[in-house]
């Protein structure tokens, strides 16, 4: 019960620097913004981050190795439903590690192919939930064709409320200030 607390509340402070950011940058679209503080509220947490593991337990960090094993969907629903996941997962990391972290995925060189690969799997997303008869297809659909938009926008929300202090790891910058707004925010309750 109380981590649900906690995930409402974190949900609340980045919807509503999602919506800030957004909104300054002329994206009205809050769907799309409550999708976007939806990811940064579940990758918060290290281990949604990392949740796609090699074989050993290793957490696999790039797209390239989520996918590297990925599984091949023969037509059940089963297979769709991991396949869609998958999916969905790819494009999420690459959204968030595009945007809360360009600099770091820039840096390796892994920009261009976390764009193509986030866009292409959002795409993949609203073409199995078609197939499985789900709605929300029309928001991943959005989301693939504007990735590299709501990416820039993404960076623009971290530059203008997690920026990292000079010299800093980028990473730690991120992880400051929601751990700042941990300490302060849930512990009032």
């Amino acid at each position: 019960m109380e981590k649900r607390i906690q995930d409402n509340k974190l949900r609340s402070f980045f919807g509503d620097i999602v919506r800030s950011s957004f909104w300054q940058l002329g994206i009205n679209d809050s769907t799309v913004a409550g999708y976007v503080a939806d990811v940064l509220t579940e990758f918060a947490r290290a281990d949604n981050l990392y949740k796609i593991r090699a074989r050993g337990g290793r957490k696999v960090d790039s797209v390239v190795g989520m996918l590297a094993d990925k599984p091949d969907p023969s037509g059940e629903e089963t297979d769709l439903l991991r396949e869609r996941s998958l999916r969905k997962y790819v494009g999420d990391y690459a959204l968030f590690m595009s945007g809360i972290f360009r600099s770091h995925v820039e840096g390796n060189g892994f920009l261009d192919y976390y764009i193509a690969e986030g866009s292409r799997s959002y795409w993949t997303v609203s073409e199995l939930d078609l197939s499985l008869y789900r709605t929300g297809f029309i928001l991943f659909q959005e989301l693939s064709k504007k990735f590299e938009y709501y990416s820039g926008a993404l960076d623009y929300t971290r530059k203008a409320y997690f920026a990292a202090q000079p010299g800093e790891d980028p990473f730690a910058g991120f992880l400051r200030q929601v751990e700042g707004w941990i300490k302060v925010n849930l512990t009032e309750n």
